[in-house]
């Protein structure tokens, strides 16, 4: 179903080029079928387009009659304007995807013409080695088949999760942000390690084995994260002392706050088009 699809990123930020690649290196697409565009970083464009063998075209030159699924991959903030620009062109047929954090699909049904199909979708960087976990919330008006498509593609880079929309923001500030998260750590364990003196570029791999053996574990033995953390700790051992500070200081709850805060601030976005549409009449 997916070999003779044509996709168009608008947009080509960090979140569309993981997704590119992604896509490109599972071969389940041919990359002369994805197109890419952005406001004015042709710069970009051009990188893109000679990295990944796709086609990179400026914004007023791209054409989505052809196209058969359309990724919205922009800043939110840029939204309401890409919608209106494209609005007009659309077919009944085209899927829009939309990796946009806070961005409703009954937002984007609200500024496409009626009958739309829409899923929204919140993949992590991780989609440019195939280990994004993807979460999928279709709109309204979309139908199985699509729904299926959307599924194989996202397969492409990762594995797919169907959620109720509501819960869109919380999965957002878990998995959507998450990397970043595990990001923080790790670097923050290389740095100690460095002012302790072991090799750098030794110690980033060690890191890196040590989160990959951990979430192995979870999805392999299929045990709790509480269970694990209980194993491999000894009272009054290396782990317990290390554990004890992770408390003391705070990490548990510095978590639970990241958590929160990124899903808090992607309810925001949405808040905040949805009142700048009732300040411009568009809803109601």
């Amino acid at each position: 179903m997916l070999k003779k699809k044509k996709i168009a990123f608008i947009g080509a930020g960090s979140m569309a080029e993981a997704m590119i690649s992604g896509i490109v290196v599972s071969e389940k697409m041919d990359p002369k079928n994805i197109i890419v565009t952005n406001r004015s970083n042709h710069k970009r464009l051009i990188e893109l387009q000679n990295t990944y063998g796709i086609t990179g075209v400026n914004r007023e030159h791209l054409n989505l009659h052809s196209t058969d699924i359309i990724v919205l991959a922009m800043k939110p903030k840029d939204v309401e304007a890409t919608l209106h620009s494209i609005k007009n062109t659309l077919k009944p047929h085209q899927l829009i995807l939309s990796v946009l954090a806070g961005i409703s699909t009954t937002y984007i049904e609200k500024n496409v013409p009626f009958g739309q199909h829409v899923i929204r979708v919140m993949p992590n960087t991780s989609s440019m080695i195939g280990e994004s976990a993807t979460a999928i919330s279709a709109g309204k008006h979309t139908s199985k088949q699509n729904i299926s498509l959307t599924t194989e593609l996202l397969q492409c880079i990762g594995e797919v999760y169907p959620i109720p929309e509501e819960k869109m923001d919380i999965f957002t500030g878990i998995a959507g942000s998450g990397p970043a998260y595990f990001y923080y750590l790790m670097e923050h364990m290389e740095k100690e390690a460095q002012r302790s003196g072991l090799n750098s570029q030794i110690i980033r791999k060690v890191i890196a084995q040590t989160v990959v053996g951990a979430a192995r574990m979870i999805q392999e033995q299929g045990m709790s994260p509480e269970i694990l953390r209980e194993n491999v700790t000894s009272p009054n051992g290396t782990t317990a002392a290390g554990l004890a500070a992770l408390k003391g200081y705070g990490g548990g709850k510095a978590i639970t706050e990241a958590i929160k805060q990124a899903a808090i601030r992607s309810k925001e976005i949405s808040l905040q088009l949805e009142k700048s549409e009732i300040g411009t009449g568009v809803i109601g």
